[in-house]
């Protein structure tokens, strides 16, 4: 596939529907972990102009930052601290409508407002999350939670 993305205007299904066959064009025949979590977070970056998008792999039993597009972000992060542990620790999605709420929101910047993160699971061990900010207020949805559950079941250990 080429690594040009057609992006598309519309609702955010619509958005969803046509970019993940192109994500799984980019997967398909790429075996590097990295290089596939890279072109995910820029394809979703790039769809949707989200603040930050990236992800965060279990090292050590921490999240070490992995890919991602946006502003510097924290490079580590524990189990059950802020969204991303707490996603990691409870091994499911979590979307926060206002970050300044959610007890124990790690703020690696203060524009980010809303956030999703969603596990990714191998044998149903969870070995990193997707994580993404918005500067907006509720950005994130169920529909986000269905669509970006069904990208990164894409990726492949």
């Amino acid at each position: 596939m080429a690594e040009d993305l057609q992006i598309v205007l519309g609702n955010k299904k619509e958005q969803y529907q046509n970019l993940i066959p192109q994500i799984k064009g980019l997967l398909t025949g790429e075996p590097d972990l990295i290089a596939n979590l890279a072109n995910i977070a820029a394809a979703l970056k790039e769809q949707f102009g989200w603040f930050w998008v990236g992800f965060y792999i279990v090292k050590n039993d921490e999240l070490v930052l992995g890919p991602f597009q946006g502003p510097v972000a924290c490079t580590r992060i524990k189990k059950g601290r802020g969204v991303c542990g707490s996603s990691w620790e409870k091994a499911e999605t979590i979307i926060v409508t206002d970050v300044e709420k959610f007890p124990g929101h790690i703020a690696c910047s203060s524009l980010s407002k809303s956030e999703i993160v969603v596990p990714l699971f191998k044998n149903g061990i969870v070995w990193g999350v997707l994580d993404v900010d918005s500067e907006l207020l509720d950005q994130f949805n169920k529909n986000d939670q269905l669509y970006l559950e069904q990208i990164v079941a894409l990726i492949e250990l």
